[in-house]
């Protein structure tokens, strides 16, 4: 039976093209909608470019096939082959006993829209939780964007063990046999692993870390998503495999890129913070210097104006050049060759996000995404829906992808007690 569906705004923003992924579907459009979209398109940032990519596509319904204009108020085909309509609805006058608000004008025009139709057939689609079940207190049907919602992390991830049915994927994957660790990669390829690698001073503590370890150091695995809870040791793990092959002889990379979601629930971008780059981004990175500080020892003999300078090893770090610190609001339209580029607490990304970061990677450079997916802050976003969810779901049949589920903490005897018994 065909549906209507009434979108919130944040369904576009989430996904710009949401709108054409709605199958044969009507989809109806509050105009609160429209003038929200208007207010977030100003600035920069993905928000704001979510916001103008949903306005273009909107905007590209008003004209039909023959180049005429469509009439958005009684609604124009989707141009995705399914046949479904989308209109504008600009009378948002409620009967509802709610307070005047963008998230109830939405709730008001479905409401009218369903008690014309008689069918049950209207659903709000929302990101918000508080929208839905505000739909569903009155009656409304509601649900989340399904589109690129996915589950598929849990069925992978885990170094196997025997010699079992193995799941059919061409991505990397971790085989635990009484010979030792074996790493195998497409249909047919497999190959023995070097046990107990270290990077420096850092050992692994486990199997797991072991897999992880070799994944991280392996040039042609280009693409790599280390999940875990916290103590897992995932971040730990990539720094110390980037600054392994950034600061050897003959490095593999010219730099390491660390990048941290740093938009906080509020919404404030770090551009309205107080002083400058360095400033604004410290909170979000305070983890990073944690994890350098014992990667790296603190550089003694170092002398600046004739004097002896005392660095931090971080700063040593990123004053030399070798690990540069990016927010990810500005790293659209950038090319980065030959990187060994650190993406941190990837699950607070969207989907979008993930597209956006990828593309931006040139000839040589190799990307690692870590985050718990079990611990997404983000409040339009969940363990299925998030970024780093999605990027599993889409490379794990490709080859130069590994994605590994470290499920063991190696943080301390106290923190996995935490883990265990909180």
């Amino acid at each position: 039976m065909k549906k209507t569906y009434v979108l919130d705004t944040n369904v576009l923003i989430h996904d710009p093209k949401s709108i054409f992924k709605f199958e044969d579907n009507d989809i109806l459009i509050p105009i609160s909608v429209i003038e929200e979209l208007d207010e977030l398109k100003k600035g920069h940032g993905e928000i704001p470019y979510s916001a103008r990519q949903a306005l273009k596509f909107l905007g590209s319904l008003c004209k039909n096939g023959s180049g005429r204009q469509g009439d958005l108020s009684k609604g124009v085909m989707i141009p995705n082959g399914k046949g479904g309509t989308l209109r504008i609805e600009t009378d948002e006058r409620s009967r509802l006993p709610m307070k005047d608000s963008p998230d109830n004008r939405i709730i008001s025009v479905a409401a009218k829209v369903a008690e014309k139709s008689k069918s049950g057939s209207v659903a709000v689609v929302s990101k918000d939780t508080a929208v839905r079940i505000k739909a569903e207190s009155f009656g409304i049907s509601s649900q989340d964007y399904k589109h690129d919602k996915t589950s598929i992390y849990k069925e992978h991830g885990r170094v196997l063990e025997g010699k079992g049915p193995l799941k059919k994927i061409a991505s990397v994957r971790y085989l635990q046999s009484a010979s030792g660790i074996v790493r195998l990669q497409g249909k047919e390829k497999e190959s023995k692993i070097k046990g107990g690698r270290s990077l420096d001073n850092i050992y692994p503590k486990n199997t797991e870390q072991e897999c992880a370890i070799d994944a991280l150091t392996r040039p042609e695995i280009e693409i790599v998503a280390l999940t875990g809870t916290a103590g897992t040791g995932k971040t730990l793990l990539a720094l110390s495999a980037a600054l392994h092959q950034t600061t050897k002889k003959s490095p593999l990379y010219e730099q390491v890129l660390v990048a941290r979601p740093t938009v906080p629930l509020g919404g404030i971008d770090i551009g309205f913070l107080p002083g400058d780059i360095k400033e604004k981004l410290h909170p979000w990175m305070q983890p990073i210097f944690d994890n350098l500080e014992i990667i790296v020892g603190t550089p003694k003999g170092l002398i600046k104006d004739n004097l002896s300078v005392k660095y931090k090893s971080y700063q040593y770090l990123i004053d030399s050049g070798v690990i540069q610190i990016e927010p990810l609001t500005y790293i659209r339209g950038r090319s980065l060759p030959r990187r060994y580029f650190i993406v941190d607490e990837a699950q607070q990304l969207r989907p979008i996000d993930i597209k956006t970061i990828i593309t931006r990677c040139g000839e040589g450079t190799k990307i690692v995404f870590t985050g718990d997916l079990e611990q997404v802050d983000h409040p339009f976003l969940d363990s299925h829906s998030n970024g780093l969810a999605y990027l599993i779901d889409r490379f794990i049949n490709e080859e130069n992808f590994c994605y590994l589920n470290l499920s063991k903490t190696a943080r301390s005897s106290v923190a996995e007690q935490a883990s265990r018994l909180l």
